[in-house]
């Protein structure tokens, strides 16, 4: 089970929303674009972690699923429902990753917990998500910049916690993310749209 730590380094950089909150996809997406490299022929890879085997965990894979079925097509995904990236298999999927492309920027995406005044939030920052460090697992930091939800309370039986988050939330989060994701895809199209470097590969199986 992959869940990354919720405490960040606060940068000018970062940014914090709730689901619920008027023009939070507008705020998430103008954030995101601003921090995807300039150089439209540098691929951008989405590394969607979790699994659907516990609801607090799967926000990761439900954002994943959701990004193929928008067909952002000049990103790359890894993790969906079907195919999840985990504890078992995300240090060959890096690895793969870094086979497939040249120099890839990476977004980590995750699901963590937090505090009570946070949940329902989804923050994008500089730097890797930590996969594993809310639970004590040693996984490698996944991405140049991470978006991550909080989707439930931390500090008591996190297992436990994560197992009893309810999916209803979760849900509301990954749309967001994945809205937003959505749409800063679109405006870079926008910007590229006499390109033709880009190429359609959305999903790669293990």
């Amino acid at each position: 089970m992959n869940l990354k730590s919720p405490f960040f380094e606060k940068t000018q950089h970062s940014t914090r929303v709730f689901h619920d909150e008027e023009s939070a996809t507008k705020k998430l997406s103008t954030q995101l674009l601003s921090l995807l490299p300039a150089q439209k022929d540098r691929p951008i890879v989405f590394v969607c972690i979790g699994t659907d085997r516990s609801t607090g965990d799967s926000l990761g894979p439900l954002v994943g699923t959701k990004l193929n079925e928008k067909k952002v097509s000049s990103f790359h995904i890894f993790g969906t429902l079907e195919e999840p990236v985990h504890a078992v298999n995300l240090k060959e999927t890096l690895k793969h990753i870094q086979k497939l492309f040249p120099n890839p920027f990476i977004i980590g995406i995750d699901a963590c917990l937090g505090r009570m005044k946070s949940v329902g939030s989804a923050s994008l920052g500089i730097g890797p998500v930590k996969p594993g460090a809310g639970v004590n697992k040693e996984l490698p930091p996944v991405g140049d910049i991470h978006i991550t939800g909080v989707v439930n309370v931390s500090g008591f039986m996190e297992f436990f916690v994560l197992q009893n988050t309810r999916l209803h939330l979760v849900m509301c989060i990954a749309d967001l993310i994945a809205k937003s994701i959505e749409t800063a895809h679109n405006e870079r199209e926008k910007e590229f749209n006499n390109s033709s470097v880009y190429q359609p590969v959305r999903h790669y199986k293990q």
